[in-house]
């Protein structure tokens, strides 16, 4: 049997991140919360929350804290000095390679700019044309009979088509490079196959980086193989890296943050009819869709020193778990937080992320999502939900997205 026929690693992935199995976690984040902003917690209670192994013995000193509260995380995350990222480099770093995920200051910055080069105006601009939007287009073409499921047929195969679109690869690698991608991100259940994965996306990009040195184009790759840092470019194996790191967080993390979002309009189809009316209201509905259903719910750190956070004693060599989905829903900072309302007064809420590490590719996820709401919104009259759906839910512990989408618009 090939590799192909014998798991959908999709299924894999979303199976261990509790889709299915975890519908809402937001009343007991609230529960924790209205318990304090900052909590020791167990092993077991992280290894649920990051999706990690269960069956790995801490040490006996390790501890642990979740930080719960708007106030809370955005000051962790905050000071990266504090609150170090080079713990990813025992987890993700094992199959990404050295990345920016696990860098600190000042290596961080001088790495970061490289990849930032590729971010431009200029560039976003380019892509929002030339690549998204065929894309977007491309597949609503193949919708049929007035009906589909929007997140098999549209909000998972577009973006990572983008993120390759961007890398440069040949179509004929896009599948294989979507599901090594989610393989990748998988290493924290499945050791082997992460590995594996990690091994085979070095194999897809290799060949184009050996082109791009000789002769280089206007994508990512490009842009990378020409780079310096300190005088030195960068090797294959950094490049490799740093590939690697964008292929699941531009594919999988705009995955879900738009299907969350059209899910949310979807459920709500007054606020639906007032975009579809009023088009100027699409940046405040996507950063509502963020704030209230965030993609990934918490990101980790380590206490480099003994530090107080809202008026609690965090020691040195803690870890530390930033709960992005409670700081989202932190009723001291946003009213009737748990509703869905893109009419709400704007605040900077953290599913990007917060300082140094803010989430690299956050106008390029707007900018996508704008472009596939648009489409929708222009191309199919009428857009619901479809009523045989008796269960619309999202679902995950630490990943979030609903598991379908079908729809119905007037064909």
């Amino acid at each position: 049997m090939s590799d192909l026929e014998e798991h959908d690693p999709f299924d894999d992935f979303n199976r261990a991140v509790g889709a299915g199995r975890v519908r809402d976690p937001y009343p007991e984040m609230a529960e924790r919360r209205r318990n304090g902003p900052v909590q020791e917690i167990s092993f077991r209670e992280i290894t649920e929350q990051t999706n990690r192994a269960n069956d790995i013995t801490p040490p006996d000193s390790l501890k642990i804290f979740g930080v719960l509260t708007h106030e809370a995380v955005s000051q962790v995350l905050l000071d990266g000095a504090t609150f170090s990222s080079s713990g990813y480099a025992a987890s993700m770093g094992i199959v990404m390679g050295r990345t920016i995920l696990q860098m600190d200051e000042p290596e961080h910055s001088r790495y970061r700019g490289l990849i930032q080069m590729a971010f431009t105006r200029k560039a976003l601009a380019r892509w929002e044309t030339e690549l998204v939007g065929p894309v977007v287009h491309g597949l609503i073409d193949e919708f049929s009979n007035g009906a589909a499921d929007l997140v098999r047929e549209l909000t998972f195969p577009f973006p990572v088509s983008v993120i390759a679109g961007m890398i440069g690869l040949p179509d004929e690698d896009v599948p294989r490079f979507h599901r090594k991608a989610v393989e990748l991100i998988s290493v924290g259940f499945d050791f082997q196959r992460g590995v594996a994965a990690s091994q085979a996306l070095a194999d897809i990009f290799r060949p184009v980086l050996e082109k791009r040195r000789a002769q280089p184009g206007d994508d990512l790759i490009s842009v990378l193989a020409h780079a310096e840092v300190d005088g030195t470019r960068l090797t294959d194996d950094e490049i490799f890296a740093f590939l690697r790191l964008l292929a699941p967080a531009g594919a999988e993390t705009t995955y879900r943050s738009s299907s969350n979002l059209l899910f949310g309009l979807l459920t709500h189809p007054e606020q639906l009819a007032a975009l579809r009316a009023d088009r100027s209201l699409m940046a405040q509905a996507i950063e509502e869709g963020l704030r209230w259903e965030a993609p990934l719910t918490g990101i980790m750190r380590v206490s480099t020193r003994d530090a107080e956070v809202c008026g609690h004693l965090i020691p040195a060599g803690s870890v530390v778990y930033a709960n992005i989905g409670s700081a989202n829903r932190d009723e001291s900072r946003y009213e009737n937080p748990d509703a869905f309302d893109i009419f709400r007064e704007p605040k900077q809420h953290l599913a990007f992320a917060y300082g140094p590490h803010r989430c690299l590719g956050m106008h390029l996820a707007r900018m996508e999502t704008s472009v596939a709401l648009n489409a929708l919104l222009d191309r199919l009259p009428n857009l619901r939900l479809d009523p045989a759906w008796e269960d619309p839910h999202i679902t995950g512990q630490g990943f979030r997205s609903p598991p379908k989408l079908p729809v119905l618009f007037d064909a």
